[in-house]
Parts: C-alpha cells; sequence; structure tokens
C-alpha cells in the first residue's frame, strides 16, 4: 500500500474493504453514525469539528437517506478510557457505522498527565475491535493520528510513527478500515505545499489541533473514503460477492 496520497489535490488513501452495513443501511433510507473519540471528534475551541461536518457531506451526497450523527467525543481521552465507555455510548446507539479516532493522546501528552502506555493503547484498540464485531453490527472505520508539529518533534516521532502503524496492523488483523489521516495530512504538506500554519489551529500554541481549514478538508477527504467504501459494497452486492 503506499505510504502516502500522491496527486493534486490531495486524496484519501482508499479503504480496503467495503462499507457493507452502512451501505444497506442507507439503501433501507436510514443511517447511524457513532463518532468516539477525544478533542478531534469532540471539538476543539470555536471550530467545528469533523463529525458535525461529514454528516452534512454525507446527507448531501445521499440525500435519500436520513443519516444521524452521534458524536460521543471527549477532550484527552485515549482508547483505555473510551473502551470503557463502548457499551453505552456505542454499543447501545446501535450504529451502522463506527469511527474512533484514536492513538494521538497516547504520543502527545505530557508524562504528568499520566497518559495511557503504548502497549495499553494498542491492547485496548484490539479489545475494542473484537468487542465491536461480536457486540455491534457495523462497520468500524479507526482514524490514526494528525500529521501535526506537536506530534513530529524528536522525542514522539517515532512513536507517532510507531502508533501509526501499530493502528494500521490492528485494523488489519480484525479487517476493519483505517483512515490514514496522518498520511493524508502529510501529503497536504508534502504535495500541496500547504503550510503547518494553515493546517493548525493559530489559537494552539502547542501545535496539536487541526485548523478549521485542516478539519474541513478532512472531513472531506472522511467522506470521499466513505462514498468509495459505499460503492465497493454496492458493487460486491451486485456481484453476489460476500
Amino acid at each position: 500500500m503506499d505510504s502516502d496520497p500522491s496527486q493534486i489535490p490531495v486524496v484519501p488513501i482508499p479503504f480496503e474493504h467495503g462499507l457493507t452495513s452502512f451501505a444497506q443501511s442507507l439503501g433501507r433510507g436510514r443511517a447511524r453514525i457513532v463518532a468516539i473519540g477525544s478533542s478531534t471528534t469532540a471539538g476543539e475551541g470555536n471550530i467545528r469539528a469533523y463529525p458535525e461536518r461529514l454528516v452534512g457531506f454525507l446527507r448531501d451526497a445521499y440525500p435519500k437517506s436520513a443519516i444521524e450523527m452521534i458524536n460521543k467525543g471527549i477532550g484527552g481521552q485515549e482508547a483505555p478510557k473510551e473502551l470503557a465507555r463502548f457499551d453505552t455510548d456505542v454499543i447501545a446507539e446501535k450504529p451502522d457505522l463506527v469511527i474512533w479516532q484514536v492513538g494521538t493522546n497516547a504520543v502527545w501528552q505530557p508524562e504528568d498527565q499520566n497518559p495511557p502506555s503504548f502497549d495499553e493503547t494498542t491492547s485496548a484498540i484490539h479489545d475494542g475491535l473484537i468487542k465491536l464485531r461480536n457486540e455491534a453490527e457495523a462497520d468500524v472505520i479507526l482514524m490514526d493520528l494528525q500529521y501535526v508539529p506537536a506530534v513530529l518533534t524528536p522525542a514522539k516521532r517515532d512513536k507517532a510513527i510507531a502508533m501509526v502503524e501499530a493502528i494500521s496492523e490492528l485494523a488489519r488483523d480484525a479487517g476493519v478500515n483505517v483512515f490514514r489521516r496522518f498520511a493524508f495530512m502529510k501529503g497536504l504538506l508534502e504535495v500541496e505545499r500547504v503550510s503547518f500554519d494553515r493546517m493548525v489551529d493559530p489559537t494552539d500554541d502547542g501545535r496539536l489541533h487541526d485548523s478549521d481549514w485542516a478539519t474541513e478538508r478532512v472531513a472531506w477527504a472522511v467522506k470521499l473514503a466513505i462514498v468509495a467504501g459505499v460503492d465497493k459494497a454496492n458493487a460486491a452486492a451486485a456481484a453476489g460477492i460476500t
């Protein structure tokens, strides 16, 4: 698989798997998405978070379907605490699609904030994917880290890359998709030559959170990946492939 998008405009790396449950729900005229994660999902400051933007894009793409977005993001959380909320915040909502944004805080949070370890985080992702497979009739998308200065410092870069790779491996083993935000945003920087000053929230001295512009691009890219995943599922169904 290519490590980065390489065309202009930069587009997301396609999903490996069709979004079968979500496609079927769209076909029935009603679909529900649960987005769980940290500040990227919950929203930070005055910037409208990606789930609210994404659902608007999807409603435009599928005007005959009622699409509901349930935002269960909590700023500062990481996979272990998010997994502890799965029964009430994900499974109970009976989603057709789950987007789990994960991994950033384990890499970025200072030690005095007592972040979960790398192993604790990856173990929680592993267990969460098993729980979703066994207890939710939903497609699953993992969203990996943002490509921003806060996770690219000499002290954090190797850990960030390792987390991105671990998320990819966990998704592959579980047979779920990854929205490769790290690669997408790296493509914005290296292919489109968009500066970090444009991609990072100008009010964030820590250089961690996406700007309004970057949040919009990421939400649009997630929409593109989802639509292609729905098309892949529908094509497989038409061909009688299960």
